[in-house]
């Protein structure tokens, strides 16, 4: 089914805290802050983009540059609570709600249009994006418990989510399973219709989330579906000071 024309809004989640690289969102990339790059690349695809910040660092920050940003709660367990709370105190009335990570400041603009495009369908309440592996980077990249895999469906709807390799090749060693099965991983950008994402905040963590740690397992156990899109863009999310420097690298190569 054919949806009306929808609106949309993206939200940038950026807190100050993080144990591997505090102050992330502020670290600079060939001179200007990680949250403006993620912020400017936002506004290639979207008429309405605002950071949502737990610290007065980031959002004079933002201010700073231009852009829209609001103040939500340090108690947030993730990003999408944050962009749930965001969503509410800018009184927005934007159909989606895409979740853009503060931490990716070379998300394309063809990844942000595929989440869009998902939405086509008026039956969608969430879209993600899935990545094909690469075959080249070997079993060993792919046995990564930081690389979540998904199965999806003939509709391309996500089936699961795991930090384990899925699916399971039976009958082969697993020398020989990139040879007989394809594999997708799961890129963390996500899209909720404005409705979904307040339910979603009310829903208590599941034993699947639990046991994997993975947010979107809490929706799929309460019946929610989500709707993949393919990539074959390159990501490069910031984790680690080590993350940074090749950022600057990539930067200089683009």
């Amino acid at each position: 089914m054919k949806n009306k024309e929808l609106s949309y809004i993206a939200i940038i989640p950026a807190r100050y805290a993080s144990t591997r690289f505090p102050g992330k969102p502020l670290a600079k990339i060939g001179g200007v802050a990680m949250v403006e790059r993620v912020y400017r690349r936002a506004e290639a695809a979207f008429d309405n983009v605002a950071v949502a910040t737990d610290d007065s660092r980031i959002y004079d920050a933002v201010k700073a540059f231009g852009g829209i940003v609001v103040m939500t709660s340090e108690k947030h367990r993730s990003g999408t609570d944050r962009c749930r709370e965001a969503y509410a105190n800018l009184g927005s009335d934007a159909d989606v709600v895409v979740n853009i990570q503060g931490d990716e400041p070379f998300i394309s603009l063809k990844q942000l249009e595929s989440v869009k495009e998902c939405f086509a369908d008026s039956g969608v309440d969430i879209a993600s994006l899935a990545r094909p592996f690469d075959p080249a980077r070997g079993f060993e990249s792919l046995f990564d418990s930081n690389l979540v895999k998904v199965v999806m469906d003939t509709d391309m709807y996500a089936m699961y989510f795991s930090r384990s390799i899925i699916p399971y090749v039976r009958n082969y060693e697993w020398k020989e399973w990139l040879d007989h099965a394809k594999f997708h991983t799961h890129v963390g950008l996500y899209a909720y219709r404005a409705e979904v994402l307040e339910r979603l905040g009310e829903l208590p963590q599941s034993p699947l989330e639990l046991a994997e740690s993975l947010e979107q397992l809490r929706w799929l156990q309460a019946g929610y579906r989500i709707k993949m899109a393919l990539t074959d863009e390159p990501n490069i999310g910031i984790d680690t000071p080590a993350d940074l420097e090749l950022a600057e690298k990539y930067l200089v190569g683009l």
